[in-house]
């Protein structure tokens, strides 16, 4: 991330430190290079060795306390105000940034709930704790995952327009896709043909390449975070696909949903056409509660309702999840209040946070009907960043 953005994620944490009333945010850190945080491209825009603390608190001031073969390169990259190098070991030094500002709640980056904000392993948290042993400091050592939940979920509009240019890419894609479905190629051919494109424009995978994207032919599919098969696509199939790139580090995860007609068909099947209507239904639905203060359990269950009501199965996930620098990003969901997923439901959503709506529903005999859309909160609702899709596509090949 470029510094001028890591500059600006770091004034939102502080605004966010003060209306959390957090006096001090410290990721703690070693050897980033195999074990990295979530959070250190976010706000750091390097890689740390040795053991590494990154404070930011809440009146501003922003401190790295590293290695001292590292200041260098820290004062280079240039996102920390102040750089305290150390040489046999950080206890000291720490102790004498913390002394300064005297902080009585700490956070720190770990979280029972968000993989994003737990990026301190079990080994570091108890470094930690015995460096600040017999300090008020150990005591006031709190979980950062309010504060990663909201910098994260907070967009700014520069990451908005990042995320919305990885969006038009991805759905240029599928239109190829589109045109590149054929009767007799199978799931991996499909998913082949993407990864190609993706490559040779010079994007990324918004996730692991293993299953991005995701492509199911027909009826007894894989489950949603299957990899493609040899399985051939063939008439009567319904089929979707669940893919995003990764652009200038923001992502996108789209899908559609396409129908491959039978000799003699001019349009899918009644029930096919059913089952797309209802998924495409609900996500118009569920858009239009989608707004800041609401739960995210309580958008899922609009969805969720309406699908069951008609007669199908309740989809077996979240509604739908934040996106931004990792296809699955932010602390809120959409989602159902199974115990899964912890407190995140529970979770307001604000102003600025971008989520997928992807329900799904089982149309027997023929696969499964998806769609996933992305949209950005906004004062009083939101507005779609991709432009949803209101028909199934027909393949006539």
């Amino acid at each position: 991330m470029e510094k001028q953005m890591i500059i600006e994620k770091q004034k939102q944490a502080v605004d966010i430190l003060n209306e959390k009333d957090i006096d001090m945010w410290m990721t703690f850190v070693r050897e980033t290079g195999n074990f990295k945080d979530p959070m250190m491209d976010m706000i750091v825009g390097t890689g740390a060795t040795w053991h590494s603390a990154f404070i930011i608190t809440a009146n501003g001031d922003t401190t790295a306390v590293i290695g001292s073969l590292e200041e260098a390169n820290m004062k280079t990259v240039g996102t920390f105000k102040f750089i305290v190098p150390y040489l046999k070991g950080i206890k000291d030094d720490l102790l004498k940034v913390l002394d300064t500002y005297k902080p009585k709640k700490i956070a720190v980056n770990f979280s029972r709930n968000s993989s994003l904000a737990d990026g301190l392993s079990h080994g570091c948290y108890l470094e930690l704790t015995e460096l600040l042993k017999d300090t008020p400091y150990r005591d006031g050592l709190v979980s950062s995952e309010e504060i990663v939940s909201a910098l994260r979920g907070r967009k700014s509009q520069v990451e908005v327009d990042l995320i919305k240019k990885a969006i038009v890419e991805t759905l240029k894609i599928f239109d190829e896709v589109t045109d590149f479905i054929k009767v007799g190629k199978s799931e991996k051919d499909v998913a082949d043909f993407v990864k190609g494109l993706v490559k040779q424009r010079g994007f990324e995978m918004a996730w692991d390449e293993e299953h991005c994207p995701a492509v199911f032919t027909g009826p007894d599919t894989a489950g949603a975070h299957s990899g493609p098969t040899d399985k051939k696509i063939a008439p009567g199939h319904v089929i979707n696909m669940d893919f995003g790139i990764k652009y200038n580090g923001y992502c996108s995860d789209l899908q559609r949903t396409w129908y491959v007609l039978k000799e003699g068909e001019t349009d899918a099947p009644e029930e096919v056409l059913r089952g797309f209507n209802v998924i495409r239904d609900s996500i118009q639905m569920a858009a239009k509660e989608l707004k800041p203060g609401k739960l995210g359990w309580e958008i899922d269950d609009i969805a969720r309702s309406y699908i069951t009501s008609q007669g199908y199965d309740e989809y077996p996930h979240g509604l739908g999840h934040q996106v931004g620098r990792v296809a699955h990003d932010g602390g809120a969901m959409l989602g159902p209040r199974w115990e899964r997923y912890g407190n995140i439901p529970y979770i307001p959503i604000e102003k600025g946070n971008v989520f997928t709506i992807e329900p799904r529903l089982t149309i027997e005999g023929y696969g499964i009907a998806t769609m996933e859309e992305i949209v950005w909160v906004t004062d009083n609702g939101c507005e779609f960043m991709s432009t949803p899709q209101n028909e199934i596509y027909l393949i006539n090949k």
